[in-house]
């Protein structure tokens, strides 16, 4: 009996010993004057030597912040652990859909996430410092936010995702801060097409980028995620689509990254 809670107790401290790290570190942001908190996951390997290793950055939702993943998502530790990458979780604060405000010059995260975060992180990480090992998704706002900034910024993203992802939100002009990051909508919100990400589908046609989008059936986001694959498909541009039985929670959204890491491990491995 002895002998079997030791097997036990070092199996446990070995497993232990293995598991990818999750730290929070603090990045800077020139274009807005302060720093903003951000997971970095690294595989259990990345003390070991000087491999170097691709990286999926991974944005939340309106309302969350940096540490909404890796708190009620644990097993990306060992997402990134299987497929031997990092997995980056910036700060998108609250209601800035990952741009940069025309009316709000404290607001610019299209610059920060492009830009900055991914400059940031190949400078004082092992990562592979190209398009083709970086990857981009994230859920909701997140969601809009990785595809918007994949099709707008291709010298930083080589792939992306988007699960139960606000694409076009032209249809919800009272809701999540969007006249306070972007004005008036406008006449059937024309103001603000140019911000989603079904106004820069065309984009997509010469980017020739791997993309992945999913959403729940019973998601009030459903509707725009159809419309999205229907242009995308009018377009000729290659993705995948699913649906799958799901609301907009995160018993879907724990679901869904498992297939999305998957898909990116596969795009890194080519």
């Amino acid at each position: 009996m002895k002998k079997l809670v030791l097997f036990f107790l070092l199996a446990g401290s070995l497993a232990t010993a293995k598991a990818a790290d999750a730290d929070t570190i603090s990045i800077p942001s020139a274009a807005m004057g302060r720093s903003y908190r951000c997971v970095i996951i690294t595989p259990a390997s990345y003390k070991s030597g000087t491999q170097r290793y691709p990286v999926i950055y991974l944005l939340h939702g309106h309302g969350g912040n940096y540490a909404n993943w890796i708190t009620k998502v644990p097993s990306l530790r060992e997402l990134a652990d299987a497929y031997q990458l990092m997995i980056v979780c910036p700060d998108g604060a609250t209601g800035s859909w990952y741009l940069d405000s025309p009316v709000d010059s404290s607001m610019r995260f299209e610059t920060y996430v492009g830009k900055e975060v991914p400059a940031y992180i190949d400078q004082h990480y092992q990562t592979l410092p190209e398009p083709r090992y970086r990857a981009i998704t994230g859920l909701s706002m997140g969601g809009h936010g990785a595809l918007f900034l994949a099709v707008r910024h291709p010298e930083t993203f080589g792939a992306a995702g988007s699960i139960s992802g606000g694409v076009d939100f032209r249809m919800f002009p009272k809701s999540w801060d969007l006249i306070r990051r972007l004005g008036e909508p406008g006449k059937n919100g024309t103001n603000w097409t140019g911000y989603t990400v079904i106004g820069q589908a065309e984009r997509f046609t010469s980017r020739n980028m791997p993309l992945i989008i999913d959403c729940g059936v019973k998601d009030f986001f459903i509707d725009v995620n159809r419309a999205l694959h229907q242009k995308l498909l009018e377009l000729g541009v290659p993705h995948d689509y699913t649906e799958r039985p799901g609301e907009h929670n995160w018993t879907y959204w724990s679901n869904s990254i498992q297939y999305q890491c998957l898909f990116f491990h596969r795009f890194f491995e080519q």
